[in-house]
């Protein structure tokens, strides 16, 4: 037996979706990929939607949208996978870190606004700034919007593992506090289009751009043209983009598994529940709930309690997946990746990031984790922790 710590849920539903569009006149660029942007965007309340093959192709067409460029300053979280701060650099801009909160483990305000301050006096505030929804809780966006509006910086949300979530019963990816919010659909996530990935604003003009960013530049747009249409053959690139789009195939089954959206969010909710429940007398740190938040639970993440057990956190890890349990860490902080210690952080400290990371775990967290699988991690557990 071995549980992985994620795992899609496919359908009959799903399969035959893909089917059809195997069998159709369009593999790409044709009638489901519009259709699943419209569905997600009607779904959390966002005006416009843009799929792409990817979360960080969508990251990366948000930063050049924004005008991220050389001169520029990004800030995100250290606790994140590596697209999330990648995306500045491959604008040419500057990248640096937020740390995090001890209790939820997503972006401090506190630190972010003492950051701020700080910036402001050396004349380096920041461009854009990336909270990343960790583990599926939205971070205080309300708080971290208001910053926005004090010191003149744009906001992504890395919504990445927080689809049918919701902040103050407004649900993760309207807008409401950002100027752009991305989802990722990769199969460990909430829902998959097996790869792939969403950008989602209000704003007409971010959706235009972020659209000719995903396609090369290239335009059918009479309005974005410099001249006539020399026929009905006719295009122009108009800006250097790339091939971020998403497939017909991966599209269809976007579309399915959106209807079972919310289900699937229920689901992680009750076995996090149940999770609290059988676990609360080990020694570990339960993850914590943020008030007036629903998380999207893509993750669950325990923090072991190193000072109470005889083990190290290596010790941990290795005997669990030995007896089966795909557990993993999410994630190793950016800043001490080789890649970020040769351009600079060698001296960089964010010693919460540091802390959480030290003692993370992540136990198994999908839909069709059974109440004997967790009662075997439950065991397991207490077996390797007492």
């Amino acid at each position: 037996m071995f549980i992985p710590y994620g795992k899609q849920n496919i359908s009959q539903a799903d399969i035959d979706s893909v089917v059809n569009v195997l069998n159709s006149d369009f593999l790409t660029q044709g009638p489901h990929v519009p259709l699943f942007e419209k569905s997600v965007a009607e779904f959390v309340g966002a005006q416009h939607a843009l799929a792409v093959n990817s979360a960080t192709s969508a990251l990366h067409i948000a930063c050049l949208a924004l005008g991220l460029g050389k001169g520029d300053i990004l800030w995100t979280s250290p606790i994140t996978f590596v697209a999330s701060a990648n995306c500045a650099l491959y604008c040419g801009a500057e990248v640096n870190f937020v740390d995090v909160d001890s209790q939820t483990y997503n972006m401090s305000v506190e630190a972010l606004e003492k950051k701020l301050q700080q910036a402001k006096i050396d004349h380096k505030l920041p461009k854009i700034v990336i909270p990343v929804h960790l583990c599926g809780q939205p971070c205080d966006m309300e708080k971290i919007h208001q910053l926005s509006q004090e010191y003149g910086f744009h906001i992504i949300e890395d919504a990445s593992h927080a689809i049918g979530g919701k902040y103050k019963n407004t649900y993760i990816g309207s807008c409401k506090y950002a100027d752009i919010t991305i989802f990722s659909f990769h199969p460990v996530k909430i829902i998959t289009t097996a790869e792939g990935g969403m950008a989602l604003t209000n704003n007409a003009d971010l959706a235009k751009k972020m659209d000719l960013f995903r396609s090369h530049g290239v335009t059918r747009n009479q309005e974005l043209m410099t001249k006539e249409p020399e026929g009905p053959w006719y295009y122009q690139q108009v800006e250097l983009g790339f091939n971020y789009r998403m497939t017909e195939l991966q599209a269809a089954l976007g579309v399915t598994q959106l209807t079972r959206l919310e289900e699937f969010v229920a689901k992680r909710h009750k076995i996090a529940n149940q999770y609290n429940e059988i676990l609360k007398d080990l020694p570990i740190i339960l993850p914590y709930q943020l008030p007036e938040t629903y998380s999207g639970l893509h993750l669950y993440v325990i923090q072991l309690k190193l000072d109470q057990i005889s083990k190290t956190r290596k010790e941990v890890f290795e005997a669990l997946r030995a007896k089966g349990i795909g557990v993993n860490v999410h994630y190793i902080p950016v800043h001490t990746q080789p890649y970020y210690q040769n351009i600079g952080f060698t001296k960089e400290k964010f010693p919460k990031a540091e802390a959480y990371y030290a003692a993370a775990i992540s136990l198994p967290m999908y839909p069709d984790l059974t109440s004997e699988q967790m009662d075997y991690i439950y065991q397991s557990l207490k077996e390797v922790l007492l």
